[in-house]
């Protein structure tokens, strides 16, 4: 059993949440029960993870995607509304890490995907305007429909492959989520391909006038792997409960 604000105070830490700039409020966004045991993780705060969260009895629900983001409506009402209501009414506390949890250099969604990938990190995409992401290496040369199946195979659901060039892949760079822009970044790097979460309509012309090949993996299998990996730290150092529950997500 640890208590409540014990647990917020070594995320932020652990996270460094001062460092960051963010879209969202990172950290506990919603307050339960004053002492925590039982924990659930998932990437995204939706009902179905709540419900998870609530048939396991959890006391407080971590994940990488929570609320209150720049821009959308105030009053807690429809789809947030009853959200909130059903963490609050049972006591579970919300707490979310967005951009925190892509950057860390351990427990980070892009540090983690790396590990999943068999991925050789070999430095960051930091620089000209970009602040994530890493660049690395496989362990061969791979052509691109051997890629495919790799990523398939690892993250359990097929990426869509936009080719801009017909060499073997060997460099690439990477960055989570919804960070298809990244691939002009990647592009300046010098990599072979460039694997990130979605895709948009104008990727496909940049991919093809860059000369370097996309892989959009999906933003959901691609940011499962930092809040799993956290949860189990968390675990092994507060002696407390945490189990991932995974909701499928094709996006």
């Amino acid at each position: 059993m640890v208590r409540l604000v014990d647990l917020v105070q070594l995320l932020d830490s652990h996270l460094e949440v001062a460092a960051f700039q963010d879209y969202c409020p990172n950290g506990l966004q919603i307050e339960g029960r004053s002492e925590v045991q039982r924990v659930v993780t998932g990437v995204t705060a939706s009902q179905a993870l709540i419900d998870a969260a609530i048939a396991r009895d959890a006391d407080a629900l971590l994940v990488h995607h929570g609320y209150f983001w720049k821009g959308e409506s105030l009053p807690l009402t429809g789809i947030k509304g009853r959200r909130v209501a059903s963490l609050m009414q049972r006591g579970i506390s919300l707490l979310a890490y967005h951009l925190p949890l892509d950057a860390h250099p351990v427990h980070g969604n892009n540090q983690q995907l790396a590990e999943v990938l068999d991925l050789d990190v070999t430095g960051s995409m930091e620089g000209g305007g970009w602040s994530f992401g890493l660049t690395g290496q496989l362990r061969q040369a791979w052509e691109a429909r051997d890629l495919v199946v790799h990523l398939e195979q690892r993250l359990g659901q097929r990426p869509l492959h936009l080719q801009g060039h017909d060499r073997p892949i060997r460099t690439l760079a990477w960055c989570t989520g919804a960070a298809q822009g990244g691939i002009v970044r990647a592009a300046e790097l010098g990599v072979d391909a460039y694997i990130s979460g979605e895709v948009s309509e104008q990727t496909l012309h940049q991919a093809r006038e860059l000369g370097i090949d996309y892989f959009a993996a999906g933003h959901h299998a691609t940011e499962r792997y930092g809040v799993k990996a956290l949860g189990g730290w968390l675990a092994a150092n507060l002696g407390i409960e945490c189990e991932f529950v995974d909701i499928h997500n094709p996006v």
